[in-house]
């Protein structure tokens, strides 16, 4: 029932922690894996590790913004392994710039300068030092609700959703003329309960689940299914800043809240995911299609008291 082999499975995003790990799990069942991200090193990276165990996987660049860098990966995987199975959408992120500094609304938030404008030099982000290149932009600090970036917030949005729809087209596409194949979106447990201080990243991922639902209902008449996975709190690279002390190792404050917020009493591990992961790509949920499954120990159905 959770047999992939003889499949092909498209992962973008396929060189980070979460959606390497799924490429790794996929392959593992048998799947041949064509694992996408902007970086080609880091797409081959998991690619190899694939190999070294005995599975077949490609490493491909691919910006998935970019409609005909798509297209020319999808050549590429059609000419490796001759069909498209399943598609893990799992390209996504967030901007520094879309983010505020405090979680709620502050009345120094509302002070102008001489010119009416909020933007001044400065980091709003000083625990992000060493993780993020804020050198490149000017911004308030602290940077408040009133002063995200435009530019930011939009980039956050086609990141997240465009970079869903683009691929879902593509490779959705192959699926449609196999009448048969199965999509999984990247959704987050900020679709389920917004958080502080990340309201266009929220505000994307709710997107991505929306689509989720109208795209299985799309693309039911030709059997192709579409649900998505809403990860709950993780720690990768990208934000171990926000929730550890880099010098000790501790859990910062708003690590500390996660915890106390999720159940179980911990963050989730990569392997967490793939349980899931195998059971929305395999015949085990062939009737199965239009859901977002929460994998977030608990948060999203916590209350708080």
């Amino acid at each position: 029932m959770f047999d992939l082999k003889n499949k092909t499975a498209v992962v973008t995003g396929g060189g980070g922690v979460l959606c390497g790990c799924m490429a790794l799990e996929l392959a593992s069942r048998g799947a041949g894996v064509a694992v996408l991200d902007l970086r080609k090193d880091a797409a081959q990276a998991v690619a190899d590790q694939i190999a070294k165990a005995g599975g077949h996987a490609v490493g491909i660049a691919c910006d998935v913004l970019d409609k005909a860098g798509l297209q020319a990966a999808r050549d590429a995987v059609l000419a490796e392994f001759g069909g498209i199975d399943i598609l893990i959408n799992g390209a996504g992120g967030n901007s520094p710039k879309a983010t505020t500094s405090h979680e709620t609304c502050r009345i120094e938030d509302l002070q102008e300068d001489a010119h009416g404008s909020t933007v001044v030099s400065g980091n709003p982000f000083p625990e992000t030092s060493s993780n993020f290149d804020v050198s490149a932009f000017q911004c308030r600090n602290p940077m408040s609700f009133f002063d995200l970036d435009p530019d930011a917030v939009e980039f956050v949005f086609r990141l997240n959703f465009l970079g869903t729809l683009l691929p879902s087209q593509v490779f959705g596409r192959v699926m449609a003329g196999q009448r048969s194949g199965v999509i999984v979106n990247i959704s987050s447990m900020n679709a389920f309960k917004p958080l502080t201080k990340i309201p266009a990243y929220s505000a994307a991922k709710a997107a991505i689940s929306n689509f989720t639902q109208w795209l299985a209902a799309h693309f039911a008449p030709v059997n192709v299914r579409v649900n998505a996975i809403a990860p709950g709190f993780f720690l990768t690279e990208q934000n171990r800043f926000l929730l550890t002390d880099e010098k000790t190792g501790e859990l910062t404050e708003r690590g500390n809240a996660i915890i106390a917020h999720t159940p179980l009493g911990r963050f989730g591990q990569p392997e967490d995911l793939n349980g899931t992961l195998v059971w929305l790509v395999s015949d085990a949920s062939r009737f199965v299609t239009g859901v977002v499954v929460p994998v977030d120990g608990g948060f999203s159905a916590f209350g708080g008291v």
